[in-house]
């Protein structure tokens, strides 16, 4: 891949606040990650009614859901509907559970198991690592 094209793909991770982007063509592939010096914005204003729980020291024993993907968690369809789920809400396998943005694209965050929602580890708007608990469930 020529530095040209890096150089384009540089210009769109600022210009749409992306964290990290892969891509591969062929045999060609580059990937890049931005660091930040300062908390990144949130794409939607959180919402009190998408917060948590707040979190507390107590060591939490249940199950959790990760994040399939780097991205940005959505706990809701649009920021004037109501969240996908809340805490104490009883979910089956299948649910949808939030919305994960990666480039653009709106993944679903799905149920792997049926139960009740314990706690949503993360807040509206809020950057996602690939792993990273996002609910949890009570044990």
């Amino acid at each position: 891949m020529d530095i040209e094209k890096i150089r384009t793909l540089i210009e769109l991770m600022e210009e749409k606040d992306l964290v990290n982007l892969e891509i591969k063509t062929g045999e060609d592939s580059v990937s890049l990650t931005r660091h930040y010096n300062t908390p990144m914005p949130s794409m939607m204003a959180a919402s009190p009614a998408y917060i948590s729980e707040p979190q507390s020291e107590a060591v939490h024993t249940g199950s959790v859901e990760t994040s399939p993907m780097v991205g940005v968690f959505y706990a809701a369809p649009s920021p004037n509907d109501p969240p996908f789920v809340t805490p104490g809400q009883k979910v089956q396998a299948g649910d949808t559970l939030g919305i994960i943005e990666a480039m653009k694209i709106m993944n679903p965050l799905e149920a792997t198991q049926s139960g009740i929602i314990d706690a949503i580890l993360v807040e509206n708007g809020d950057v996602v690592q690939f792993g990273q608990p996002v609910i949890r469930y009570r044990s």
